[in-house]
């Protein structure tokens, strides 16, 4: 197969790289199992997991990761060679390999992008995919921005969208400025079902700082100790929860002692900036340090859980078109993503991708989360919701204040807690700023933003990242994949 990389960045330039705590996945045997890997994973997934992905996900998992490591990828180990294990929130045993105590994406960047660049027909950087190329039923490619601006036509047998998540969407977030849900918005306008796009994650603990992205003070540190501690200096939750049970308690506790941030008490942690040197880096820049001084933490979107339904080899509704990582919806994550489980889906589902295509696959199967578009006997059924058109732009306006106003009406409307009321407002909100939003990454921010909405206001429940102060119980009449379309 001769491969085309299209990137509107430069190829170095993802959100893999921002990942820090690791990789889960069982790499030896007792205590852990990779049966209780998919129980961790089913839990934090509050009913909405598709089994078979899961079991994927955990038994394809190990190999994945010794073939990462056999194209150079370096993770940490111990004096006698061993590969050092951490335990994260939601894990029932330590089981994630890092590297450089937690910069892992970044190192899996590095293997990743050297093994691109001495593999890849062509790298094309700093193209902006615009929108997918659909005739006769299939997808023949996108329409791209080239580097001078011009619209252009990349052609391909198959295409593969790996575009990422839609963390610019609110105010305060974990992800590059690029995560700005653009495969997601091509998928949209295309009519290629989407599900579980309510379920954006809140990474609990991000250092409330100016900066952006936030930089991440890592679950591994919970995992090895570190505390929660609110304006009073007490503790409030299981630092061990899953992130939405606690990205929920600290919105409830920052509401009601009327604070926009939280402590992080890692004070205790022994040779902090040997075992976590680029958090260490992180908050001694800032003027912080880790070993005398509580460090300041708020809630920021991190990961949305769902995206374009694929089956369990990665293909969408649309023939030619095909999804993996962030941007797609496996149904490995249900209602909320396990930590270190990311990195993971990544290394599992994309190399499912190649393999289908060079068996001659053309359209999708009834496994996975397709199941729920295909209504073939899926545990999880399908529930669909028809999208309404988001308004047209009519005009322009400056796309860095037009970008800024939708965080902040996404944010308000649409954050950790939400209501019919601040949904509607927020829906309002995003289609005012549609009219204007030439630019677009701002117009794929909105479109991301829809659908994020929509679905929110369909799902009358609380369950897993989604939360909704006037539904605050789970409901088995919401045991459905929402399938926007």
């Amino acid at each position: 197969m001769r491969l085309g990389v299209l990137t509107k960045a430069e190829l170095v330039q993802s959100a893999t790289r921002w990942a820090q705590g690791g990789v889960a996945a069982v790499l030896a045997e007792d205590p852990d199992s990779t049966d209780l890997h998919l129980a961790d994973t089913l839990k934090a997934g509050a009913g909405l997991c598709d089994v078979d992905a899961v079991r994927v996900l955990v038994d394809e998992g190990p190999g994945r990761v010794n073939e990462l490591i056999a194209l150079g990828a370096m993770f940490d180990r111990d004096p006698d060679g061993a590969l050092q294990l951490a335990r994260e929130g939601g894990h029932s045993h330590a089981r994630v390999v890092h590297a450089g105590g937690a910069a892992t994406g970044a190192e899996i960047e590095r293997a990743l992008v050297d093994a691109v660049r001495l593999t890849a027909a062509a790298v094309m950087e700093h193209w902006f995919a615009v929108d997918l190329i659909v005739e006769g039923g299939r997808c023949r490619g996108v329409v791209a921005l080239d580097p001078s601006g011009a619209r252009q036509e990349v052609r391909a047998a198959h295409t593969l969208l790996a575009s990422g998540g839609a963390g610019q969407l609110f105010s305060v977030t974990t992800n590059p400025e690029q995560s700005t849900g653009d495969g997601l918005a091509m998928a949209v306008r295309a009519g290629v079902p989407v599900a579980d796009v309510e379920f954006m994650q809140f990474h609990p603990t991000a250092l409330h700082h100016p900066q952006m992205p936030r930089p991440l003070l890592s679950e591994a540190l919970r995992g090895h100790g570190a505390l929660l501690r609110d304006s009073d200096g007490e503790r409030f939750v299981d630092e061990l929860a899953s992130r939405d049970v606690v990205a929920k308690a600290m919105t409830a506790r920052m509401l009601e002692q009327g604070t926009d941030h939280l402590w992080l008490d890692a004070t205790g942690l022994e040779a902090f900036d040997e075992r976590f040197p680029t958090i260490a880096a992180a908050v001694r820049a800032i003027g912080l340090d880790p070993t005398h001084d509580w460090l300041p933490i708020a809630p920021a979107a991190h990961y949305l859980s769902g995206g374009v339904v694929t089956d369990l080899s990665g293909a969408t509704a649309l023939p030619g078109l095909w999804a993996c990582g962030e941007v797609a919806c496996t149904g490995v994550h249900g209602a909320n993503r396990l930590a270190s489980n990311s990195l993971l889906e990544g290394m599992v589902f994309a190399p499912r991708v190649t393999e289908a295509i060079e068996a001659g696959r053309e359209s999708p199967q009834p496994t996975g989360a397709m199941r729920a578009v295909m209504g073939a006997g899926a545990e999880i059924p399908g529930r669909p919701l028809t999208l309404p058109p988001l308004p047209p732009t009519c005009g322009a306006d400056d796309a860095e204040k037009l970008r800024a106003r939708l965080q902040r009406i996404m944010t308000a409307g649409a954050g950790v807690l939400r209501d019919a009321a601040s949904l509607d407002a927020t829906a309002q909100g995003l289609a005012e700023v549609a009219d204007v939003a030439a630019d677009p990454e701002v117009r794929n921010l909105a479109e991301a933003g829809w659908a994020l909405v929509h679905a929110a206001r369909a799902r009358e429940e609380s369950r897993g990242a989604h939360s909704r102060i006037d539904f605050p119980h789970t409901s088995d009449a919401f045991l459905v994949r929402l399938v926007l379309q």
